[in-house]
């Protein structure tokens, strides 16, 4: 049997969504063993006058629980 957790991080990137999701699997899989997938559950981005800066996404990690 297994059991899984979720965890919730938020990333960052100047580059794009997808590249914020990248980095913040990437900083999770540093600590989190066995992750399974993730859900983008929000995103944001700040906004320089017409241009935007930085985007910034909410994750939900699932990884399985090791015994």
């Amino acid at each position: 049997m297994s059991v899984a957790k979720v965890t919730e991080v938020i990333s960052s990137s100047t580059v794009g969504i997808e590249d914020a999701v990248k980095q913040g699997v990437a900083r999770a899989s540093k600590t989190l063993n066995q992750i399974q997938g993730v859900w983008v559950s929000d995103i944001k981005c700040t906004v320089d006058g017409e241009n935007i800066t930085e985007w910034r996404c909410t994750l939900k990690i699932t990884f399985v629980l090791s015994d």
